[in-house]
């Protein structure tokens, strides 16, 4: 039992891209707090995939259809009923966006309109959470942590995608939701966990390299990014969104939810490194095309002190520990130790648990 469990206990809830990986981990602890949730996504995108394997089918109302399909989208949220949105449909990975930025785009930009089109034209409706990423700043490669009043910028499609959807959504709640429902962004840093496999991400790259005993094949080891448990942000989101159905429009506007900059930012080169130390065996080397590889920013890094001031929300989980965490996760179900909602919510308990002891508001029972 935490803080926000009587936020969701019985409620209505939509969340779009449930069936992504970070989505399906939104929607399993949803579920185990009593929500009614409505997943709108295309199918899962993967072979495997976390929402098959969470069995999640069964136990929520699940819609398989494109965010880029304004009036469906519509017509499903006015079936619903929500009285939250977690908006996470989209198009996730930078290197696929360098090869489909029309898709891109138009998933991530169009996609977040019409999105906050039908929630203004639900009543019911009273928080949208639009879930961005720490890629929607400028990044000038200052190495200085991006603050929430920092500028929207993007020097590849899949940036500035997420550039877009926050002035999007900026734009939304300026001239449409003043006497309607609370609209935030919110901001993560990279994140981690079991259930991912998706392509071009480090740490499924690690799972599969590591499982075939091949060795891992790292693009940009020296880059930096704000590593983080998917349970972090996740966090962030169900109490920004508790906090917004109670108080309003006080907790509108953007949000960062990342680590701290001495423990989270890391270059990739650390994560491998402790990755294949928990697993137990394995090596890592470069592309041999590594200086045509397509641009991606260096350092990225999150200062989530207005999180940690306003919503007194703080991650539970240091870099090593999320680390630890997902290579357990995954040992433990190519090794057929444990199904994979068992470990899912074994891993919720835990991470719980960690937060009541760290005092955090949220997870005061």
């Amino acid at each position: 039992m935490v803080a926000f469990a009587d936020s969701y206990r019985g409620r209505r809830v939509l969340v779009t891209g449930h069936t992504g990986f970070k989505g399906a981990w939104l929607a399993e602890w949803l579920t185990s707090l009593g929500a009614e949730v409505t997943g709108y996504a295309i199918d899962p995108p993967t072979q495997p995939n976390l929402f098959d394997a969470l069995g999640l089918r069964a136990r929520l109302r699940h819609v398989v259809a494109d965010i880029r399909d304004r009036d469906r989208v519509v017509a499903e949220v006015q079936a619903a009923q929500p009285s939250v949105i977690f908006h996470l449909a989209a198009q996730a990975l930078v290197r696929r966006a360098y090869a489909e930025p029309h898709e891109t785009i138009e998933t991530n930009v169009m996609g977040t309109v019409n999105v906050l089109e039908a929630a203004r034209a639900c009543p019911s409706v009273r928080a949208v959470v639009v879930v961005t990423s720490d890629k929607c700043y400028q990044n000038l490669e200052t190495g200085r942590p991006f603050r929430e009043s920092d500028a929207m910028g993007g020097r590849d499609p899949y940036s500035a995608s997420k550039g877009c959807a926050e002035l999007v959504t900026a734009a939304y709640r300026e001239s449409y939701f003043a006497n309607g429902a609370v609209v935030a962004t919110a901001r993560a840093g990279n994140v981690m966990g079991g259930g991912d496999w998706a392509a071009d991400r480090i740490v499924p790259d690690c799972v599969r390299a590591l499982a075939a005993d091949d060795p891992i094949v790292v693009r940009n080891p020296d880059a930096v990014r704000p590593w983080q448990h998917v349970l972090e942000p996740l966090s962030g989101y169900l109490w920004l969104a508790a906090l917004m159905l109670r108080d309003g429009n006080r907790y509108e506007g953007p949000w960062n939810f990342g680590p701290t900059e001495a423990s989270g930012a890391r270059p990739v080169r650390w994560v491998v490194d402790r990755f294949v130390c928990e697993w137990g065996s394995g090596s890592w080397t470069t592309p041999a095309d590594a200086e045509r590889q397509p641009h991606e920013a260096h350092h990225l890094s999150l200062d989530s002190t207005k999180a940690r001031g306003q919503l007194e929300w703080a991650p539970v989980w240091d870099a090593l520990t999320a680390v630890r965490q997902t290579a357990s996760w995954y040992r433990e179900y190519y090794g057929a130790a444990a199904q994979a909602r068992e470990l899912v919510e074994h891993q919720l308990e835990t991470y719980q648990h960690d937060a009541c002891a760290a005092g955090l508001a949220w997870a005061a029972e």
